[in-house]
């Protein structure tokens, strides 16, 4: 059984707990909150559960060997850190960190201490999307790619009353880019590598990171392009073209329906596709599926891929967003 011990007490603490319990491989032990009020009310409906306000006494809790941290993403790398410096593996919400400096040092503390990293990319675990990756034809047959993930964030009012929440401020490394973009472009990087070149043309607010923007990703005979947005809501769906057809996808942060338009024998082909009630529960499972059999080759095998595709994913992000002139405080560092 695996301890868990919680940072962030919002609504994606939530749904990633009950995906952890509806395993059966998990159970809460922990919950760190600034006020204990906080993490008593968080922790109080996951019956027996031990509370901290300062994180050196959380991470002092000798039976928890395993956290989730859903803080604002600036404090993500320091929270790792301390972390995996007290012997714990840390599943990370994404974005795991701000600048592939933070990355590496995380991955190499890692491998060091002989812990696991995870940064919960939800959407690369779902059966769906191993489903489309098994469709998928050799990359000489891709002609390209249009992912888009665009929802409106009621904190945005905020900014508009001239206020700077987390997720739109550059001080705790928040944008649509980083939010929301990251989704898409986990998912191009999953399926087709790491691309040539990375571009972005972001819409910046008065904060001073981007409410929406337009990325490419070009590789050696195609491109994909990336729309995100925090400040709009988008309902288009995902599209890949092969030299044969166009595989229809209903989203790319979630799939849970997917369509191949075959243009020579001109017929559709539905793929089997669905999503659980909790999407978190497939990337709860196959994490706990490593921590619990850490001297399985395969699972070894499969978790490197997942950290070297972090670090790609992370070093994209940051390629893009300086490319738009959007900094982080964390830049600084």
């Amino acid at each position: 059984m695996i301890n868990l011990g919680i940072i962030g007490t919002n609504w994606i603490t939530h749904q990633f707990v009950e995906a952890a319990l509806d395993t059966g491989k998990y159970q809460l032990a922990a919950v760190y909150s600034r006020r204990l009020e906080t993490a008593q009310e968080f922790g109080g409906c996951y019956g027996d559960v031990e509370y901290a306000v300062d994180l050196p006494t959380f991470f002092d809790i000798a039976h928890l060997d395993t956290i989730y941290i859903a803080s604002p993403n600036s404090l993500h790398f320091e929270q790792t850190k301390m972390a995996i410096l007290a012997g714990k593996n840390v599943i990370v919400e994404k974005p795991a960190f701000s600048t592939p400096k933070e990355m590496d040092e995380i991955i190499k503390l890692a491998n060091e201490k002989r812990v696991f990293f995870f940064e919960a990319a939800r959407n690369i675990h779902e059966k769906a999307f191993k489903t489309v990756a098994d469709f998928l034809p050799l990359k000489d047959r891709i002609l390209g790619a249009d992912f888009s993930f665009a929802k409106y964030s009621s904190r945005y009012d905020l900014v508009l009353d001239g206020e700077e929440p987390n997720i739109f401020s550059p001080h705790f490394s928040g944008g649509a880019l980083v939010d929301l973009g990251v989704y898409p472009i986990y998912a191009a990087l999953a399926w087709f590598g790491m691309p040539k070149e990375s571009h972005y043309f972001g819409n910046l607010i008065s904060t001073g990171v981007d409410g929406l923007g337009i990325g490419v990703l070009r590789y050696d005979n195609f491109d994909v392009s990336i729309r995100t947005g925090k400040i709009n809501d988008s309902y288009q769906k995902a599209e890949i073209y092969l030299d044969n057809g166009t595989l229809e996808m209903n989203a790319i942060n979630s799939i849970d329906e997917a369509v191949f338009h075959d243009r020579n024998h001109k017929n559709r082909e539905k793929l089997t596709v669905q999503q659980l009630e909790n999407p978190m529960v497939e990337e709860a499972e196959i994490f706990a599926q490593v921590l619990l059999n850490p001297e399985d080759c395969d699972l070894g095998l499969l978790y490197e891929e997942w950290v070297e595709l972090a670090r790609n994913v992370n070093q994209v992000l940051y390629d893009m967003r300086k490319s738009a002139g959007i900094v982080f405080d964390a830049d600084e560092k």
